[in-house]
């Protein structure tokens, strides 16, 4: 499994005019190859009067599978920017789409490169880009004693406190960045003298929004 990855914060569209041309991106998350083509096709139904429908798509957790496609538009122009923008951001299992409805002026090769990628680049952005991480979960139990200690030194960790649970002790659910938990585990014993017990949860991938 991969420490972390970067996808789009959720699915989305964005909208911009060159020259009188509407160029409308639209984005989706997607997990398989079948699902970005049967995406890029629902749009491609929804907008069958439009003059092209340019997609591009990265899926897999290391972006294995890539694709583009003009669609109509002179070739490099607009498939292949568009996956660029994609891989420069290192996004992945994320499937793009511009629709454009020729506004009647030519852009020429350098203003179709500039325009596709724009249109992507300009939807990730008001979209937004999340980074997913592969976290622990881990259950600390504790003494009452024990709670202001621990708490002052998970402030100013990495880990994330998701949830605290208090009967005759207090138990804290917390998410630690899988590579960091043996790390983490033993700052805990030096703050707590060893004085705790801790329970493994689940190890799996948490969303944070990138800034």
């Amino acid at each position: 499994m991969i420490d972390h990855y970067f996808t789009i914060l959720q699915d989305g569209q964005s909208e911009q005019e060159i020259k009188k041309s509407r160029f409308i991106c639209y984005m989706k998350r997607v997990h398989t190859e079948e699902e970005a083509k049967a995406f890029i096709a629902e749009i491609k139904k929804e907008h069958w009067k439009a003059n092209h429908n340019c997609s591009a798509f990265v899926v897999g957790s290391k972006g294995e599978i890539q694709r583009s496609s003009d669609d109509g538009e002179p070739s490099g122009t607009a498939g292949v920017p568009m996956l660029e923008v994609l891989k420069k951001r290192e996004l992945i299992n994320v499937a793009a789409v511009v629709t454009r409805y020729f506004g009647g002026t030519k852009l020429g090769t350098g203003g179709l490169i500039r325009a596709y990628s724009h249109a992507v680049s300009q939807a990730i952005d008001e979209i937004g880009v999340v980074e997913g991480k592969l976290q622990q979960e881990l259950r600390l139990t504790i003494a009452y004693s024990q709670l202001g200690k621990l708490q002052k030194f998970l402030e100013g960790s990495d880990c994330t406190t998701k949830e605290t649970l208090f009967s005759e002790t207090i138990t804290l659910i917390c998410l630690v960045d899988e590579e960091k938990t043996k790390q983490f585990l033993s700052e805990v014993t030096d703050v707590l003298n060893g004085q705790f017990s801790f329970v493994e949860g689940e190890c799996s991938y948490h969303e944070v929004l990138c800034k």
